[in-house]
């Protein structure tokens, strides 16, 4: 609960939604890979002040007990770091190495954990972070005309690199500022709006999606959901239309499991389905080729180097993994080994503990926010938003995506929270 005599009662939902409004110009400056992970850490500083603050206060006003989830999230995310170590210590790979791996941790993986302890522990409200989004929303619908003319007007694909690179030691993609990219053998356009490519641009619409439907006006609400929509078409990602098809009647199906009439609706289905299944089975591998096929060359690489990363992980780094990301090979266009699939990129990159570290919070948070979902719409989206990390985790790395998909981790902290908070008013939550 907020100390009435806190003078900054609102610094975190402040320091969010302004964040949000930013974005756009962020990227122009090339720094949101440096601005998500900011934020994230300021957030966390607060979130330790409140509970190291909660002995001087009445017990009313005192932060909630952390959930389970939270700190299953804590301790899987200070494993990897362990894992870290002794990766790199297995490979020799140097003190400076070792430095530098650290530091992405910070910026990656830890995030994972800090932003869901921020949105269970911090004042901030659902509506700000929903609003916050759908203005974004606006500007994007706003710039959209210029995005959609620069391939056919002869604008470079590329705007320029931003020396804020020199600060984040990652790929030119996270600090450029790119207009469209053209399909290789195609030639069509294809966006990716402030993500570093174009598939990860369909995360944030999905993550903004969920967001929107919280927005109480109907006027900012169908703002974002435009937004959100465009955002998966024009970036072309297979994954943000199947998440869009799937994860929202699926939040909404676990929020209906008390009522009697969702299992005798079920009985049928599973009925039908037992008359029908033979045709189902041939109409689902037609879907998963079709889906494959839309981008075959991209599906082949993807599969190329989910080989390469479990064939060198069994022979080479079983426990531990290699300790950092090393380039494919011609066939795979020099990607990194396991990219493009999280658990796949941890077995090359932190061996089977690695995958052990992320799985357990993750099954654990699926499970609450299951639980959660039954309470309500606030329940219901955290439910979802655990189920976008789910699927995304098969097609991207999480912790690289972290500095643009982080609303949707404070989405599930604010989710976990207990029922008597909710996600409302600042005066019925922890000290900021």
């Amino acid at each position: 609960m907020a100390a009435p005599t806190d003078p900054r009662p609102h610094l975190a939902e402040r320091l969010i939604t302004q964040t949000i409004g930013a974005t756009w110009i962020l990227w122009l400056a090339g720094g949101l890979y440096l601005a998500g992970p900011a934020l994230g850490w300021i957030l966390a500083v607060r979130a330790a002040r409140a509970y190291y603050l909660a002995p001087a206060l009445p017990e009313a006003e005192r932060p909630a007990p952390l959930p389970s989830a939270i700190w299953a999230w804590l301790g899987g995310m200070t494993a990897m770091l362990i894992i870290l170590f002794a990766g790199h210590s297995n490979f020799q790979l140097g003190t400076g190495q070792t430095i530098k791996s650290a530091i992405g941790w910070a910026k990656g993986w830890a995030l994972i954990a800090l932003y869901p302890l921020a949105g269970y522990v911090l004042p901030i409200r659902l509506a700000a972070l929903s609003r916050a989004v759908c203005r974004l929303g606006r500007q994007t619908l706003f710039l959209l005309p210029i995005f959609l003319a620069a391939p056919f007007v002869g604008l470079p694909e590329k705007l320029w690199v931003s020396p804020l690179k020199v600060l984040g030691g990652s790929g030119d993609e996270y600090f450029a500022a790119i207009l469209y990219t053209l399909e290789p053998g195609v030639g069509t356009a294809r966006w990716q709006f402030f993500a570093p490519w174009s598939p990860a641009a369909g995360i944030v619409a999905v993550i903004h999606f969920l967001l929107a439907r919280m927005e109480p006006d109907a006027k900012w609400r169908w703002t974002g959901y435009t937004a959100s929509v465009l955002i998966a078409l024009l970036s072309q990602s297979r994954m943000a239309l199947v998440a869009l098809a799937v994860i929202v009647p699926l939040a909404w199906l676990a929020g209906q499991s008390r009522r009697p009439a969702l299992w005798f609706g079920l009985a049928v289905v599973v009925l039908l389905g037992s008359w029908f299944g033979p045709q189902l089975v041939e109409f689902a591998q037609k879907l998963g080729n079709d889906f494959s096929s839309a981008r075959a060359d991209s599906s082949r690489v993807r599969a190329a180097l989910g080989r390469i990363a479990v064939g060198r992980w069994q022979r080479e780094a079983f426990w531990f993994g290699h300790g950092i990301v090393e380039r494919g090979p011609h066939m795979v266009e020099y990607m990194p080994i396991g990219s493009h699939h999280s658990w796949y990129g941890l077995l090359y990159v932190k061996g089977l503990a690695g995958v052990i570290a992320l799985a357990i919070p993750m099954v654990w948070t699926l499970l609450a926010a299951i639980r959660k979902s039954v309470e309500g719409r606030v329940g219901q989206l955290g439910l979802a938003m655990s189920l976008t990390y789910w699927l995304y985790s098969f097609g991207e790395n999480l912790e690289v995506l972290t500095c643009i998909a982080w609303p949707a981790l404070l989405a599930i902290g604010i989710a976990l929270r207990p029922k008597a908070l909710g996600s409302g008013s600042p005066q019925a939550l922890p000290v900021s």
